[in-house]
């Protein structure tokens, strides 16, 4: 299987999804979201790890 880097685009949604579930545990809270931020971080995650799997994306 080869990997590929992925593109700006789902980078940067990957990035705003990691630092949106990073506020609450500095204190910034954004109603509700701070009960999911584990949640959100996976799916910044899985969105970076599809970025790296498929070629294109």
């Amino acid at each position: 299987m080869q990997l590929s880097a992925p593109t700006t685009v789902v980078f940067l949604i990957a990035l705003v999804l990691a630092v949106v579930s990073l506020l609450p545990v500095i204190g910034i809270t954004l109603g509700g979201i701070g009960a999911y931020s584990y949640w959100i971080l996976f799916v910044g995650f899985v969105v970076l790890a599809l970025g790296n799997l498929m070629k294109g994306l």
